[in-house]
């Protein structure tokens, strides 16, 4: 299962909240995150979220195929082969998003980098965190203060950009039964209730 979102979305906070109830509820949680979830998606995480680089957009896809790919075999795979459940932030959704929709790469290149990064593997459910664009700067806006980290080179794209980033997510949800549109104004406890429940009815867990 993998949650998905521009940024200041909430995923982060939803992400917590639900591999917490699903451990409540006796399953063996991996959380994990793309790009990144190992030593080298994460070497390659800082080159792609470096504000200082001015990266093509194909080379964008490829980066992020190279850690998913990293990232399939490393952790995915094995989790799933030790029965356990796989929690991750963003997967292949974000590169449609991101990189097809965002960034202009035909959709047909990136399904064919996801296909041959993923081996086949799909999330069951992709949970959408939706929220407008301005709450998402606002809310970047606000962590970066908060946190005195610098804002990264995603982040600081234009509103435009992540315009184009949100309205590929709805129109691949629009798409995908397997993926649910969340509301991400929620409070933080009924956007995790609200997850919860679509968890519960597309994984068949127990309530």
């Amino acid at each position: 299962m993998c949650i998905e979102g521009i940024e200041g979305s909430g995923k982060s906070t939803l992400l917590a909240g639900l591999a917490a109830r699903m451990r409540e509820r006796g399953r063996d949680v991996v959380v994990t995150r793309e790009p990144g979830g190992t030593a080298l998606g994460e070497r390659l995480r800082d080159v792609f979220t470096a504000p200082d680089l001015a990266i093509d957009p194909l080379a964008e896809a490829l980066i992020v195929s190279a850690a998913r790919a990293q990232h399939v075999s490393e952790v995915i795979e094995p989790a799933l082969a030790a029965g356990r459940s796989v929690l991750c932030d963003r997967f292949a959704a974000a590169t449609l998003a991101y990189q097809g929709y965002g960034r202009g790469v035909p959709q047909e290149t990136l399904r064919g980098l996801i296909a041959l990064a993923t081996r086949g593997r799909y999330p069951d459910l992709t949970l959408l965190v939706d929220v407008s664009v301005d709450v998402s700067r606002s809310r970047v806006r606000a962590r970066a203060v908060a946190t005195g980290e610098a804002q990264d080179r995603l982040e600081r794209e234009s509103a435009a950009f992540h315009e184009r980033v949100r309205d590929g997510y709805l129109d691949l949800a629009r798409q995908d039964t397997r993926i649910v549109t969340l509301d991400g104004t929620l409070e933080p406890e009924a956007l995790c209730d609200a997850a919860w429940q679509a968890v519960v009815a597309q994984c068949a867990l127990p309530t």
